[in-house]
């Protein structure tokens, strides 16, 4: 009598079970942006997001210490430091039921090497959705005191007989950034090839965590580097090298990090992943504030989120920059925005500059179908959703910001990008 009603309540189960499966299916068929119940709660107040100590994770932890994931339902959020992206992309994978994160401040590149399985051990794809993006703008390539009489700035061709003699000697000039095919690569790379230096030939490019930037120069294992902030302003405070550009010099009003999670996480909770976007895109106004600069420097350099001193963050959070090589500018235009010129919006054009990049240094094969990676991985719907809760009415009409113009007088059209391609000098495929 046992084994038969077993075997009912087993068949019963499957039966429950692929009936669930397809109406998964049908829900996700019919709403394929995401099905968002009008009025309905968070399915879920818990959610375990990631950061690495850079100033543009801000609205992470300000979200957290000021009550935004709380006002919004998610109550049991825990944001998390983790020591590089390397990190990041592990926890990722690992998941909150296994110990590791749902979601993260992120390199915007990331999620979609991530989810392509280019970056993920046996090259496992882990799909990955982009909800938001976290800043514009105020990333810098320093270099060291070592470089001083060159006054290295915005042109990298100052340094092109420099570093051919350190190769030519056999110590090739190394060259830092956070993570390969992340947006710190990218700026660097874009730099030193706009100056006629190819960074996988001409220079040793390394990865080194964000955090151990200045300690790296500090014991001259670097010749200069790419990163966030406050790490650039914490060299020149300590006096061992200077800032040759404010990235936005490179590209005014660039993407930087992004607020991404693990599309199955999403998927699972749609109205939490909302009310997390609703809460960041909160923070996010607060930290764009110039009222709120100074107690936005001291809640971030506490010991339990960077451990660094608000006087490393606090100027260039306020747009007063100091290079360290003379050049100081009170009022800089290239201040990092966290909400000011659509800052928290993920244009889908912004990530296909990203991916085109990658494409361009060998990430992705050529011909890859940037459109379709695009339309998996950004989620600028839950943003619009987001937006329109929040009664936020200044809402891009399009996913697309337009063509874009860098430095040296490139431009990007999102349309079109096998021509921009085609219009750089160096690049890893013909």
């Amino acid at each position: 009598m046992t084994r038969i009603l077993n075997q009912s309540l087993n068949r019963r189960s499957i039966l429950k079970a692929t009936a669930t499966a397809a109406l998964f299916t049908a829900v996700k068929s019919a709403f394929p942006g995401g099905a968002f119940a009008q009025g309905a709660g968070p399915e879920t107040t818990k959610a375990t997001l990631g950061f690495v100590a850079l100033t543009d994770s801000s609205p992470l932890i300000v979200a957290k210490e000021k009550g935004f994931f709380d006002k919004h339902g998610m109550t049991e959020v825990n944001v998390v430091k983790q020591a590089s992206w390397g990190t990041t992309r592990d926890n990722l994978v690992l998941g909150s039921a296994g110990n590791g994160i749902d979601g993260a401040h992120i390199l915007t590149p990331m999620p979609y090497l991530i989810s392509a399985g280019k970056v993920t051990q046996n090259n496992q794809p882990l799909p990955m959705s982009i909800l938001a993006r976290l800043n514009l703008d105020a990333q810098a390539i320093s270099v060291g005191s070592a470089y001083a009489d060159l006054k290295v700035g915005l042109d990298s061709g100052v340094l092109k007989e420099a570093f051919a003699k350190k190769k030519a000697d056999g110590a090739p000039a190394k060259v830092a950034m956070t993570f390969p095919g992340g947006t710190h690569d990218l700026w660097i790379r874009y730099w030193l090839a706009a100056g006629g230096i190819d960074p996988d030939t001409d220079v040793e490019t390394i990865v080194v965590p964000p955090p151990q930037m200045v300690a790296n120069m500090k014991v001259g294992t670097m010749d200069c580097f790419c990163v966030g902030e406050p790490w650039n302003a914490q060299l020149v405070n300590q006096g061992i090298g200077y800032t040759a550009v404010n990235t936005a010099e490179i590209w005014d009003k660039h993407p930087e990090k992004s607020f991404a999670m693990r599309s199955d996480w999403v998927e699972a909770n749609p109205n939490a992943a909302k009310a997390l976007t609703m809460a960041i895109m909160e923070a996010q106004q607060w930290c764009d504030e110039m009222g709120n600069k100074e107690e936005l420097a001291a809640i971030i350099g506490k010991r339990a989120w960077f451990n660094v001193p608000a006087k490393d963050i606090v100027g260039r959070l306020k747009g007063e920059y100091d290079y360290g090589n003379g050049k100081v500018v009170v009022q800089s235009p290239h201040l990092m925005k966290f909400w000011a010129d659509h800052a928290s919006y993920p244009y889908q054009s912004h990530d296909t500059w990203f991916l085109t990049e990658d494409m361009r240094w060998g990430k992705y094969a050529a011909g890859t179908d940037i459109k379709a990676l695009v339309s998996k991985v950004n989620r600028e719907d839950i943003w619009r959703a987001a937006a329109k809760d929040l009664g936020i009415t200044d809402v891009p009409a399009s996913t697309s910001r337009g063509i874009e113009t860098f430095f040296d007088g490139k431009t990007f059209d999102p349309a079109n990008p096998e021509a921009y391609l085609q219009s750089l000098s160096i690049k890893r495929f013909a």
